[in-house]
């Protein structure tokens, strides 16, 4: 119930959704006064959310700043690797992963295990049942990805029960506490997703350092059309860290961070 509720929420919460809402009310309304404040309301949202200028430096502020792997001055015995995204099976036929969009976050519990940083890595996350079946789950599919590689075999754990990020923490701390227990401990997700990620871990009473990837943020400097003119393609990339802070504050609300 919990999972449909926040889905639903999510929904009804973006930007783009609500900006829908506010053109379908000024089509339906009588009112003129009110029809021209929705389709005022509609523009302005709409603006906002595809302004690259103004998207880029909300997640700079959002966002991890990123690490450099080399000052990373201590080895952690677990690196918890959350799924979602990471994997793109396009049909269950092919015989080979495809990279989702968020493919960078076991990139980087790679490159921390190829030096020295990190001894095992637990991929956390569940799959649709079509994909486990078939064998093509996510954790499945980066797990045999991180095997051809070079990561040993007995250096990966798999959780692959976990459907939201409450329960990526609860079920990753049972595994902890039986087989590592009091070990260091290192989280590995997107930037974005990494305060309300590390909020479920100390709440289940897992406590661990950080290794952002996969950032939306970019150092560069902005140009005059950045602010002006508006760019569809970030209304895509604007809804990340929409849901995010929407999720971070049902998740509060609940007493899951």
């Amino acid at each position: 119930m919990f999972y449909f509720l926040s889905k639903t929420i999510d929904f009804l919460l973006m930007p783009f959704s609500i900006s829908l809402i506010l053109i379908l009310y000024a089509l339906m309304t009588k009112n003129a006064r009110r029809k021209r404040i929705a389709v005022i309301s509609s523009f302005a949202i709409l603006y906002l959310i595809s302004n690259s200028f103004l998207i880029n430096k909300a997640f700079n502020w959002w966002e991890y700043k990123p690490f450099n792997i080399s000052k990373v001055n201590k080895t952690y015995d677990v690196g918890i690797l959350l799924t979602g995204g990471m994997i793109s099976t396009p049909d269950l036929t092919i015989d080979h992963p495809n990279f989702g969009p968020h493919a960078d976050r076991f990139l980087q519990a790679y490159l921390l295990y190829k030096n020295g940083k990190i001894k095992k890595i637990l991929i956390t996350g569940a799959s649709p049942k079509d994909l486990v079946d078939a064998g093509k789950s996510e954790v499945q599919q980066v797990s045999s990805l991180l095997i051809q590689w070079g990561v040993k075999p007995e250096d990966i754990l798999l959780e692959p029960k976990a459907k939201n990020t409450r329960e990526n923490a609860v079920f990753t701390e049972e595994i902890l506490r039986k087989k590592f227990p009091g070990k260091n401990y290192v989280l590995i997700t997107s930037s974005f997703h990494l305060r309300r990620a590390l909020a479920c871990f100390k709440k289940v009473g897992v406590s661990t350092d950080v290794f952002p990837a996969d950032f939306y943020g970019g150092a560069g400097s902005s140009k005059i059309k950045d602010m002006i003119i508006p760019d569809p393609e970030v209304v895509g990339y604007s809804q990340p860290l929409f849901r995010e802070w929407v999720g971070i504050i049902i998740y509060k609300i609940m007493g899951y961070c």
